[in-house]
């Protein structure tokens, strides 16, 4: 009997040896540093996804979509408590307190931040900033109109133009492409940048929240009818494009102060 115990003992302890191991490699692969990018590769990626986008947007799939939530009586989750007050003005809101977070880590890091240099901490503030500013002024020079501005949807003047048909005119207010509601999360995608090589870990929980945030938002301001999915897709390149630039322009600013701070 003492021998079977002490068999079912050793193959317990065993057993949780094998947890712990595999727990501590998952982390381990997880907080492998990412490879020290160069322009190059980000460029790359922003091509690809250019294509991709280009591909959704000659796929024509936009408006298809848009009609799983919009009927000749309009968008019944526009103005919705759900979509139109908590996703919508409170996202906005707590996008606002993310960023003032950021701020302040300048002078008091963030725990997963302490290994960024003062001047990494003040780009991504700074440029995060310039996503956030960019949207709005590449909107207001836009011809084309939200889906809620169709007349297929009851309550507007305009027709549906694809936002690439330069110089064509949709009938209606314009002003939607791309989606700045969307910039409240993508415009954080900073963050990927500056923390995967000191903080890879963090860089890579940052980008996923960041990206599924985005995609969530995005996909809500499509069932009010304030814009089409790819508005917010754009956004998404529009604010990486933003940040590889500025990451990359930026580097010998960024390495003059060497040591954390």
């Amino acid at each position: 009997m003492r021998s079977l115990a002490s068999i079912r003992s050793t193959k317990a302890t065993l057993s949780q040896a094998d947890e712990h191991a595999l727990m501590a490699s998952t982390t381990l692969a997880l907080d492998t540093p990412v490879a020290d990018r160069g322009p190059l590769q980000d460029a790359l990626t922003l091509l690809l996804a250019f294509l991709a986008l280009l591909a959704w947007d000659l796929g024509g799939l936009d408006l298809p979509l848009v009609r799983w939530y919009g009927s000749t009586t309009g968008f019944v989750w526009r103005d919705q408590w759900l979509t139109g007050g908590v996703m919508h003005e409170g996202v906005r809101a707590a996008a606002w307190v993310v960023f003032g977070l950021l701020v302040v880590s300048i002078w008091r890091p963030l725990p997963f931040a302490r290994l960024l240099t003062r001047r990494e901490r003040i780009w991504w503030v700074v440029t995060t900033l310039a996503c956030v500013a960019l949207i709005p002024l590449l909107k207001r020079a836009s011809w084309t109109s939200c889906p809620w501005s169709l007349i297929e949807f009851g309550s507007g003047t305009a027709r549906y133009v694809s936002h690439w048909a330069f110089g064509v005119r949709d009938g209606g207010p314009g002003g939607c492409f791309p989606s700045g509601h969307a910039s409240s999360a993508f415009s954080f995608l900073t963050g990927w940048f500056v923390l995967r090589r000191r903080a890879p870990l963090a860089a890579r929980i940052w980008l996923a929240v960041t990206l599924a945030a985005g995609l969530l938002f995005g996909w809500v301001q499509m069932m009010r009818g304030a814009h089409y999915l790819s508005h917010s897709l754009w956004t998404a390149w529009v604010c990486w494009a933003v940040a590889a630039l500025s990451f990359h322009g930026l580097r010998r600013w960024r390495e003059a102060g060497a040591s954390p701070a």
